[in-house]
């Protein structure tokens, strides 16, 4: 059996966001791209609101049923 000499070429792959931005900038002019990451960093911070909302309220059923069991 002889050694084949082989080459061995290794090429990076590009992540689905890389491609996605990639995409996007074809398609969109700067101003649409900016405003929609603006929008997506928008959706983001209200889910992240909402999120604190809800560990609030928990807190503070807990808080009233540890207060009303005491009384």
């Amino acid at each position: 059996m002889q050694a084949a000499s082989q080459q061995v070429r290794a090429h990076a792959l590009p992540s689905v966001t890389d491609a996605l931005r990639a995409v996007e900038a074809l398609l969109l002019r700067g101003g649409q791209r900016t405003a929609r990451r603006n929008a997506w960093t928008s959706v983001l911070e209200d889910r992240r609101r909402a999120r604190a909302r809800v560990e609030a309220e928990h807190v503070l059923e807990a808080a009233a049923s540890r207060a009303s069991s005491a009384t």
